[in-house]
């Protein structure tokens, strides 16, 4: 049956087989699940620190996350590099500055540092797949996972590379000025 023909009989209610139905084409529904789905896994970055220079690179970067039931291997691979790559643009690049008045200095891509191609290794990208009991696909949310995970493994990468420094934290986004200055202060208190 072509779509027209759907539509014409949908607006004649003397073919419908209830009295109860409504003519037309609109139907509103809501899915109300009985619980919510959380993905989990684990992110793994490797940096080298120029303690010169404080330029961190990722020089690997391995990410495996249990999204249950993968429909789509790459669609999940690509929201995975995705997020990875927007998560080290967070942790090393991506910062907004404002002057004593408040007002914006990073308003344009010249001042607000985003992640290119050079930013960011290959990654090594996995799934683990424990079906959620939640939904009748046994799926969980695979979006955010590549955000969520990168930006506390790169920050504790930065971290664990300086620790022999006593370095213990260094706050987003680790620019390479921001990384210098932590090594100076850690070079300076010991």
């Amino acid at each position: 049956m072509a779509f027209g023909e759907v539509a014409l009989t949908a607006y004649v209610p003397h073919n419908f087989p209830h009295d109860e139905l409504e003519p037309g084409l609109d139907e509103t529904a809501f899915y109300d699940p009985a619980n919510f789905t959380f993905p989990g896994g684990c992110h793994i970055c490797e940096v080298e620190v120029d303690p010169e220079t404080g330029v961190t690179e990722v020089t690997n970067f391995t990410a495996v996350d249990d999204i249950g039931r993968v429909i789509n291997p790459m669609i999940v691979e690509g929201q995975v590099h995705g997020g990875v790559a927007q998560g080290i643009g967070q942790a090393l690049l991506e910062g907004c500055s404002y002057d004593a008045d408040g007002q914006l200095l990073t308003g344009s891509y010249m001042d607000y540092t985003m992640p290119r191609a050079d930013n960011v290794p290959n990654f090594k990208v996995g799934t683990q797949s424990t079906l959620c009991t939640h939904n009748t696909l046994g799926v969980k949310g695979v979006g955010e996972v590549g955000a969520i995970g990168s930006p506390p493994a790169v920050i504790n990468a930065i971290v664990d590379a300086l620790s022999d420094m006593g370095v213990k934290d260094i706050s987003m986004p680790a620019t390479p000025s921001k990384v210098w200055q932590t090594i100076q202060n850690a070079k300076a208190s010991s």
